[in-house]
């Protein structure tokens, strides 16, 4: 059996999706320290200019500590589910399958979110449902130090340069830049619908 050990993340991109096709059990690491400028609070989507970054706010500890991964919320002041559901209309509007899985994502910019790491687990769930991902799912009961499974918690880290090159598909504002490469895995499924699934099992990482 394949296993992979991820972290959770915000409509994770498509190389990670890759991996989780491709796999029979993911491993979530529930047991880290968080950390800034992941794919933990942030995706990358494809809008009109170019990419088009999406990041939720998260309450910082007052006491300058660090805090698990597990612990973290989300700052509600802050209308950010409303300004990101705006933001994926604007970009997707206009792509073939937008319509499609509208009503299936909306609640998830619409319910209240308090805490990041469950939101995300949620979403993980969801997305696999409309992709058509069927894989087990388990968390860790500490933090792995020494893993007996494939590591692939280095896909969380936003800033490295992923090696990862995925076939050109339709993107809907290919008019106005180039295609623009792993991006959240809901840029492939607006543009490729009940495809994405052979997409993503089509890779290799």
């Amino acid at each position: 059996m394949k296993t992979i050990l991820l972290h959770p993340s915000y409509f994770p991109s498509i190389e990670q999706m890759v991996a989780v096709a491709q796999s029979e059990k993911v491993v979530f690491e529930v047991a880290d320290n968080y950390q800034k400028q992941t794919y933990r609070n942030r995706m990358f989507i494809a809008h009109s200019n170019g990419k088009l970054l999406l990041n939720i706010p998260i309450k910082h500890n007052k006491l300058g500590k660090r805090q698990k991964t597990k612990e973290v919320m989300v700052e509600n002041d802050f209308p950010w589910q409303e300004q990101h559901w705006k933001s994926l209309q604007s970009a997707y509007r206009t792509s073939p399958f937008f319509e499609y899985y509208e009503d299936d994502l909306k609640p998830l910019f619409t319910e209240s979110v308090g805490n990041l790491m469950e939101h995300n687990l949620k979403i993980f769930d969801l997305l696999c449902e409309l992709i058509g991902i069927e894989v087990e799912v388990s968390k860790t009961t500490s933090f792995e130090t020494a893993p007996e499974m494939i590591d692939l918690r280095i896909l969380i880290n936003s800033k490295r340069k992923s090696d990862f090159e995925g076939k050109a598909y339709t993107q809907v504002h290919e008019a106005n830049h180039p295609f623009l490469p792993n991006l959240s895995v809901l840029d492939l499924l607006f543009n490729e619908g009940p495809n994405a699934l052979t997409y993503l099992e089509s890779h290799s990482l």
